[in-house]
This record gives structure tokens, C-alpha cells and sequence, in this order.
């Protein structure tokens, strides 16, 4: 079968072209990442990833809508229902975790420049920010939302990131997950805005 017939015939050409995106940043970061390396990696014509995506940045806004979903999903396994800040704590560490396993992804999800038509990006992001929000409504009910919210998100995504930079070691997930609860009690313990 030809090239352009592999491609007209292609069962689901959407998914395909995001799953090879997906193992395209797995091995080479964002660098390797473009509609043509993720033609050929799906095996189907150079053109065709243009029938779902304009170009460069709205697959990689798709790439990135998955991994916040994927992220709110490894987040709210963590804790379903979280009550405390040891609660958050666990929450805190799905986070990182999710970083450190997955940095290329998480990497594109967060530095890499988002198309600014990409619904479902703006949607999937969204979805994160208001989670975060319910999580510090129901663990602190008489604090800021919106502030504590954003100091939380800001504080765990500073963590991940400096894991991810080998600034802080990742060698074991123990160790991690002891650094960043620890980080968050202290944090929250600190914190005046955080009822006691």
C-alpha cells in the first residue's frame, strides 16, 4: 500500500499522530517534534497531520491537553478526597511524580508556546487550575482560594521542576515523595494564611 493510501485508509489518523508525538518526545525532548517526524513516525504522507493540525503548535497544544488530562487523572487517584494537608501532601507528590516519569511531556505542557485558538488546551488547563481550587476549598475553607490555590500550584510545580533540573535528587521515588511532603508541610505550617 502507498504512502497516500496508508494515510487515507488510516483507522484513526488523530490519535495516531498524537501517539506518535508522544513517542517522538519520549526519545528525542521537543526538539525531534515536528508534523513531519510525526508523518513518518505514524507512517502516513507528509500531509496528512495537517487535516487535524494547522501546524507545530496545535499539535503540541493537543499533546499538552492530553498530558493535563492525564496529569488530572494521576492527581485525583492520589487523593479522591482530600481533607487535610497531608492529603495535599499525597496530592503534591502525584504531581512531581508525574513530572519526573514523564519530563518531556510535562515539559511541553508547561514551557512550550500554546495555540492560542487550541480550545481543548485552554480547557484541559483550566480544568487543572479549578481542581486546585476545590482541593484548597475543601482543606481550608476559610482561606483565600484563589490565593492559596495559585501559592500551592505555583510552590509544587517550583518542585517538579527542580527535579526534573536535577537540583534536587529523583534518584528514588521514596526520596521524592519524603522531599516534596515534606516541603508542603512546611510550607503550610508556615503559611498565615492557612488555618491551623
Amino acid at each position: 500500500m502507498s504512502q497516500a493510501n496508508a494515510s487515507y485508509h488510516h483507522g484513526d489518523l488523530r490519535a495516531a499522530c498524537l501517539r506518535a508525538a508522544r513517542e517522538l518526545l519520549e526519545e528525542n525532548g521537543d526538539a525531534g517534534l515536528s508534523l513531519r517526524a510525526v508523518a513518518r513516525r505514524a507512517g502516513v504522507s507528509a500531509t496528512a497531520p495537517y487535516r487535524h493540525f494547522a501546524d507545530r503548535e496545535a499539535l503540541v497544544s493537543a499533546v499538552a491537553a492530553e498530558g493535563y488530562r492525564e496529569l488530572a487523572g494521576q492527581l485525583a487517584a492520589a487523593h479522591p478526597a482530600p481533607r487535610d494537608p497531608d492529603d495535599l501532601a499525597a496530592i503534591a507528590v502525584a504531581y512531581v511524580r508525574f513530572a519526573v516519569d514523564h519530563p518531556a511531556l510535562f515539559k511541553v505542557m508547561f514551557t512550550e508556546p500554546c495555540d492560542p485558538g487550541s480550545e481543548e488546551r485552554a480547557a484541559a488547563t483550566a480544568a487543572i487550575s479549578e481542581y486546585v481550587k476545590t482541593l484548597v476549598r475543601g482543606v481550608f475553607p476559610d482561606a483565600d482560594p484563589e490565593a492559596l490555590s495559585t501559592a500551592v500550584w505555583a510552590f509544587v510545580h517550583g518542585l517538579a521542576f527542580l527535579h526534573l533540573d536535577g537540583k534536587l535528587d529523583a534518584a528514588t521515588p521514596e526520596a521524592l515523595a519524603e522531599r516534596v511532603r515534606a516541603a508542603v508541610r512546611a510550607l503550610l505550617a508556615a503559611s498565615p494564611a492557612v488555618p491551623r
